[in-house]
């Protein structure tokens, strides 16, 4: 139980249907200046527990996060690429650590608010879309190994937000009914995103180049900017250029250039991408090449694309059209239907 609505109604719906139900507060996090809202959350989560009548623990694994999710977060920022660390906290925390400090208290089965379904038919485990499509978090749970979903049930897979809001209402939960999503990093909550990575990683100011080399600014550190980027480059009303919007198409490690360009941004568009780390959910392919849909970010529609696997924990993707800045470090997440296939990290175009 995080705090939220989603977690809150899962655990209501399982009491509901006769489970003895027990809540788990995870604390991920060792905040230095106050910033993350692990105490109000806690507090929230404490006070759905006692309106429930269940109990409710807190457990600390800010550790297992640190070396696990946060060190490999920071490699990848130091590698110029831009990762997503709450794929890595779901296969290594929530559905890992969590999950056997639960078995230790004596669970049989654990339970999280995500929106998304699950099958345990046939000796298998596949994972599944949610019927809310825009709440849909199969995209986070892509690096789940197959085995870790052996004992998971998703309450929430077949509802939709308002309704989920709706009976928080209904069972009297003051303190989540109308508490906003959270939204972001955890780990950093509302304090100012540069600020908080340049404790970690000293930036590197350097030149922003455009295509052909020429300088058209500064940039305050490689690491704050991703692909695609238009907004926060400083660049504007250069003398003798095009009077239009910029926008990062690359980064240049060696010589700690942020390439821009301006105008059009048909430069970002790709239609293949190589991956690594693929994993695969339920049964995987008994085929090289496959065909399927992906998405390449959260809140993107699914494409139609072609999988060749070059390895067993590696692949190119060839999508039918042109996708718009494919994104080193994100993930490429494969469906058929209403089935997530898993996916893997992207290595580059």
């Amino acid at each position: 139980m995080s705090g939220g609505v989603d977690s809150a109604i899962a655990a209501a719906l399982l009491k509901e249907q006769g489970y003895d139900t027990v809540g788990l507060f995870m604390n991920n996090w060792e905040d230095r200046d106050g910033t993350c809202p692990a105490d109000d959350d806690w507090a929230d989560a404490r006070s759905a527990a006692d309106k429930l009548g269940i109990p409710i623990y807190s457990v600390d694994f800010s550790s297992e996060y640190y070396e696990r999710v946060f060190e490999t977060f920071l490699a990848e920022y130091r590698a110029g690429r831009t990762p997503n660390p709450d794929v890595l906290c779901n296969r290594e925390i929530k559905f890992d650590a969590f999950a056997k400090y639960a078995e230790e208290l004596g669970a049989d089965i654990i339970a999280t608010g995500h929106y998304c379904g699950i099958s345990h038919e046939g000796g298998t485990h596949l994972l599944l879309r949610a019927k809310d499509a825009g709440k849909d978090q199969t995209y986070f749970l892509n690096q789940v190994r197959t085995e870790q979903l052996a004992d998971v049930a998703f309450p929430l897979g077949g509802m939709l937000k308002p309704d989920v809001r709706a009976l928080a209402e209904k069972y009297g939960l003051d303190s989540v009914a109308k508490k906003k999503d959270s939204t972001g990093i955890c780990f950093i909550g509302e304090r100012n995103f540069r600020r908080f990575l340049s404790e970690y990683l000293p930036a590197r100011p350097g030149d922003i180049v455009d295509e052909s080399g020429v300088k058209v600014g500064r940039h305050e550190g490689l690491m704050y900017y991703t692909l695609g980027q238009r907004r926060g480059l400083g660049i504007g009303g250069l003398k003798g250029r095009a009077q239009d919007r910029w926008f990062v198409v690359g980064k240049d490690l060696e010589t700690n250039r942020l390439i821009v360009s301006c105008g059009e941004d048909d430069r970002l568009f790709s239609r293949t991408l190589t991956a690594s780390g693929i994993n695969f959910i339920g049964p995987a392919p008994e085929v090289q090449v496959f065909d399927c849909t992906a998405k390449t970010r959260y809140r993107q529609p699914d494409a139609p694309c072609r999988v060749t696997m070059t390895s067993d924990s590696s692949a190119t993707v060839e999508f039918a059209s042109p996708m718009r800045a494919i994104t080193p470090g994100q993930y490429v997440v494969f469906y058929i239907g209403s089935r997530c296939l898993g996916g893997g990290v992207i290595d580059g175009i």
